[in-house]
């Protein structure tokens, strides 16, 4: 055989892949030899063949599917490097939503011989939305109920009607009685995945319009979070801003979105679940606000306004006043004992 082809075996130990995997690649169309023996039906790769070999190997490693692997291998080294980023990015969020899941069960088991919740807590909350001072109108719908909380922000044609119809399909979890365990997860995937359905009927599954998604389902001691797109989740805690969720974004300074509902698109979202405090503060927000005030002054303002209310319409305000160059909206929502006074939902 000339010395520019390896034998299976040769190529197998030069690649780091086993002939069975050889094979395999083969009848995938992934990996082809570049000649086989019409007699013997032995196969022989080319010398050039390895830097393609090796790639597989590596992608392999990663955990990759052969199906995306073979998509990442035709592209060109540039487009191929961004795929790949975008593989194990999307792999670390999926990783994070375990983590918090697995955080969730270590404390409900840990806490299993301990007297549950000695104090009862609720939500004390309140939204304000508004178009700002450039657009026509407002494109974003908010939501605050009994237990859920919820900012989509609609773009394309369709704008309004789209956040419109991504909340609607969430609104009867506000009627649910509480849900155990990872049990609120899947109930809050599954009603995203409606509220996708939706969006893609009204819309007829136009790519250029959709909705992001944004909302807390109060569990009755802990808040599950959903989210798809660029609005946002806080929680403030002693004082301390931490941003609960990251941004759906094709790159950090674009304002294309890699995850959305609508389209032909079944996004998976971020899931997680947070135990509440007494004295925790949440905020959902649209990226009308993130956009002109950073994380910083978010936890002042957040901070200096004791009310509810009073903590949103100061959010709105502040946007505004820096050009309100986009639709803004703001839930701001506090954990208090359940026996303090109700605040009337607005």
């Amino acid at each position: 055989m000339h010395s520019e082809f390896l034998t299976i075996g040769a190529f197998a130990k030069a690649s780091r892949l086993s002939p069975k995997a050889l094979r395999l690649y083969d009848e995938l169309a992934l990996l082809r030899p570049a000649r086989v023996d019409p007699g013997t039906g032995y196969r022989y790769y080319a010398v050039a063949q390895l830097g393609q070999a090796r790639l597989v190997a590596w992608l392999r490693r990663l955990g990759m599917p052969l199906a995306r692997i073979r998509a990442v291998c035709a592209l060109d080294t540039a487009d191929a490097a961004r795929a790949v980023e975008a593989y194990w990015a999307a792999v670390e969020a999926e990783t994070a939503v375990r983590r918090d899941l697995a955080a969730f069960l270590v404390d409900q088991l840990t806490a299993a011989s301990r007297e549950d919740h000695t104090t009862m807590l609720r939500l004390r909350h309140r939204a304000h939305s508004d178009r700002g001072r450039v657009r026509p109108a407002n494109q974003d719908t908010v939501y605050a109920g009994r237990r859920l909380l919820a900012v989509a922000d609609g773009f394309g044609p369709a704008r309004a009607p789209a956040s419109g119809a991504a909340v609607e399909a969430l609104r009867y979890l506000d009627e649910f009685e509480e849900v155990a365990g990872d049990g609120v997860l899947r109930l809050l995937e599954d009603a995203v995945r409606s509220a996708g359905e939706a969006v893609c009927d009204l819309t007829g599954g136009d790519p250029s319009a959709g909705s992001t998604l944004t909302a807390l389902l109060w569990t009755g001691s802990r808040l599950a979070l959903v989210h798809v797109g660029d609005s946002r989740a806080y929680l403030l805690r002693d004082g301390e801003l931490v941003r609960m969720t990251r941004d759906h974004r094709v790159a950090m300074r674009s304002p294309l979105l890699s995850k959305a509902l609508g389209g032909d698109l079944d996004p998976v979202p971020d899931l997680r679940l947070e135990e509440a405090r007494e004295g925790d503060r949440y905020l959902l927000c649209s990226d009308g606000l993130t956009e002109v005030v950073d994380d910083g002054r978010i936890r002042e303002l957040l901070t200096a306004e004791p009310d509810p209310e009073a903590a949103a319409r100061l959010l709105v305000d502040t946007a505004n006043a820096v050009g309100g160059p986009d639709n803004v909206s703001c839930v701001v929502a506090d954990v208090v004992p359940h026996l303090d006074e109700a605040v009337p939902l607005g």
